[in-house]
């Protein structure tokens, strides 16, 4: 089936207050982890993408009962699982279309001892193993087991807590072997652990159902093991991600644009290193607010030299927003090394903004530099698809910058995670049809 395409008419200076989603990255580890216990959890800001839908309708596939309470509130109650499910070629298909159902793992093997995953999906973004996950349970005491079809089998009678070393700071990886440690027998640490605000939000939320994990928000989590979770309450936070993509489209666009109950604290450096390519912030209780500018400048190192920005793990910037702040950096005045280390495709979008009119040198698959055209020299208007979700919306950003009507076609990659982002951004002036 095609897919829907974004006819966007560019160069328009939008004005008004965006109300950020429900972080995709969150949504997905917690409503992986409803499958711990038998007692209603309720979810709350869970944000209505593609992603997301695709999970509840795999959880709901399982046996799980999937409520619809409100927009983007929703009851799980996993009493009554079907073990059956897992050898269904519907199970296969539904879970290789989501790269966050591998989450499921940790959680089926915590209370039901063993776990089976097709290869997930994803963004195509680079080589993204999971050999990090699978050592870790392995540790924990579950026999893993990979065959030629690209099928993940776990199997775990009695799982016993450990010392994990993480051999990369993953999110996902460090959010499995959490669910598969709160209920393993005895001690489990886990060093070298992700500590984003979605994986704080998980453990805490772990806690409130009777888990035992502290050394949250560190890079090291101590676990004690539990024989039996509870239900609970749970509310996700606004997503950064996209909260991050709201301002790179205000400065691109020139407009003023308030961002609301952002949790200004879980934002981490992000308003500094939008700020480093001459952006404008002001903060006003918990709220964020990009004043329109006609111009804004790339500063430089102390000595002189060329910025360098580039992602690291939490608390360091933020992958996911290596390519809204590279589109951002086309129309500013000045020059900036992009240093994308962690997938070796991101940046190969870049070769529709070149089409566009910006000036960037692909230096190798993790650097480009930027070398910005100022706001004098728009982006002009072209067909192009979206390869994944990041640089989707980077390039919606750009065509809505730009001189002209653009055409973006695959345009469910944004979708994946983006929630009705043509109708929020026409609310405050944007002209995105979908076709």
């Amino acid at each position: 089936m095609a897919s829907d395409v974004f006819i966007v008419e560019g160069g328009h200076t939008l004005k008004g207050t965006l109300i950020p989603q429900g972080a995709k990255n969150e949504a997905l580890q917690v409503l992986c982890a409803v499958m711990l216990t038998e007692e209603e959890v309720v979810i709350e800001n869970v944000p209505e993408i593609e992603d997301v839908k695709r999970l509840l309708d795999l959880l709901t596939g399982l046996g799980c009962d999937v409520k619809r309470l409100a927009e983007g509130r929703y009851s799980f109650c996993a009493r009554d699982i079907d073990l059956d499910f897992l050898a269904s070629e519907s199970y296969q298909e539904k879970a290789k279309s989501i790269r966050g159902s591998v989450m499921l793992m940790g959680a089926m093997l915590a209370r039901f001892k063993r776990a089976f995953l097709p290869k997930p999906g994803g963004d195509k973004i680079g080589r993204r193993r999971l050999d990090t996950h699978f050592h870790g349970f392995t540790k924990l005491g579950a026999e893993f087991k990979y065959d030629e079809d690209d099928k993940y089998y776990l199997e775990g009678a009695k799982l016993k807590g450990d010392f994990i070393l993480m051999d990369e700071i993953s999110v996902t990886g460090t959010a499995n072997m959490v669910l598969a440690a709160v209920m393993a027998e005895g001690h489990t640490t886990i060093y070298n652990a992700a500590c984003e605000p979605y994986l704080q939000q998980l453990c805490k939320m772990l806690n409130r159902m009777g888990a035992k994990i502290s050394g949250i928000a560190s890079n090291k989590l101590e676990i004690d093991g539990v024989d039996s979770l509870g239900g609970t309450t749970h509310r996700v936070l606004p997503d950064m991600i996209e909260i991050g993509s709201f301002i790179g489209l205000a400065a691109m666009t020139g407009s003023e644009i308030r961002i609301q109950d952002v949790h200004f604290d879980e934002l981490g450096v992000i308003p500094r290193v939008f700020g480093q390519i001459g952006i404008q912030m002001q903060r006003e209780n918990d709220d964020l607010i990009i004043p329109a500018q006609d111009h804004y400048e790339i500063q430089k190192f102390i000595d002189g030299s060329i910025l360098t920005i580039y992602d690291s793990p939490w608390p360091g910037f933020t992958p996911d927003l290596m390519s809204i702040i590279l589109v951002a950096a086309t129309q500013a005045k000045g020059s900036v090394l992009i240093h994308q280390k962690m997938f070796e495709s991101r940046l190969f979008f870049v070769d529709k903004l070149i089409d566009m009119g910006a000036q960037i040198i692909l230096c190798d698959p993790h650097r480009a530099t930027v070398i910005g055209i100022d706001k004098e020299y728009p982006l002009r208007a072209i067909e192009m698809t979206s390869p994944d979700i990041r640089a989707g919306v980077a390039l919606l950003i750009a065509a809505l910058s730009a001189k002209g009507t653009s055409t973006i076609k695959n345009i469910h990659q944004i979708d994946r995670g983006y929630q009705f982002i043509d109708k929020r951004l026409n609310a405050i002036g944007a002209r995105i049809e979908r076709v």
